[in-house]
């Protein structure tokens, strides 16, 4: 039980890698939060949750401000407390720089870099009247190498590694770790429409040549959650079969 009677929100945790995470967590007796925009995901999630171990859903839209104020609201309410938040939703609208619609682009910023700033703001200030908490960003390797098609998606991953170096050094000072994942290829919901070769070829890339499951980051999550990583702050944990090296 690593990480027993800890209070974890998770975001978009009704499928993926998020889901992975917060039935994880329940096994280990957290109390979860699972955050998410998919209400009947969501749900889902909770139920399962519900078999072992303990837990609650919250539709959230991590881009609107208020709905994040009213998540750690509604969570504060039923717990009394917010030990750690997992900033994991995201989203993908990959195109070519020159095919890239205004749109595009600003729907990966919105979710994927002011939804943390939204989500982190929100908790912020519980955590420094704690005295401690965990913040744990979803980066990407794409974040530190770049991909081709993605430079939406690659500005915001880029951006969640400058935000929580920067946030490891404003909050440590208050008993507040912030860490980031970098995952690399996973197979996930989103990663079922890459055809065949291009899934492969990842693979190749890779030096462990697999693709990695969505446990590989949870467990990764875990570690970065519990008390045994207390010493680790502004770090940022590649999952990727060494694909980063």
């Amino acid at each position: 039980m690593r990480l027993e009677n800890k209070v974890i929100i998770i975001t978009g945790a009704g499928s993926g890698i998020g889901k992975e995470t917060a039935l994880l967590f329940a096994r280990e007796g957290a109390k979860v939060v699972v955050a998410d925009m998919n209400e009947r995901a969501g749900e889902e999630t909770v139920v399962e949750i519900k078999k072992n171990g303990e837990g609650i859903f919250i539709k959230l839209d991590v881009s609107n401000r208020e709905q994040a104020k009213e998540m750690v609201k509604i969570t504060l309410e039923k717990y009394g407390k917010i030990d750690v938040l997992i900033n994991n939703a995201g989203i993908v609208q990959d195109a070519f720089l020159s095919k890239m619609t205004e749109d595009q682009w600003d729907k990966v910023i919105n979710i994927n870099l002011k939804g943390v700033f939204n989500c982190t703001q929100a908790v912020v200030e519980v955590m420094m009247n704690q005295g401690k908490g965990v913040i744990i960003n979803t980066s990407s390797i794409v974040g530190l190498n770049g991909n081709v098609g993605q430079v939406n998606y690659a500005a915001t991953k880029a951006g969640l590694i400058g935000m929580t170096k920067t946030l490891a050094k404003e909050l440590g000072k208050k008993g507040i770790r912030v860490n980031a994942v970098a995952p690399g290829f996973i197979t996930t919901p989103m990663t079922s429409n890459v055809p065949d070769k291009i899934l492969e070829m990842m693979k190749e890339k890779t030096p462990l040549r697999r693709l990695g499951e969505v446990k590989d980051v949870a467990y990764a999550y875990m570690y970065l959650a519990s008390d045994e990583s207390n010493f680790v702050n502004g770090a940022v944990l590649c999952v990727d079969g060494g694909l980063v090296i």
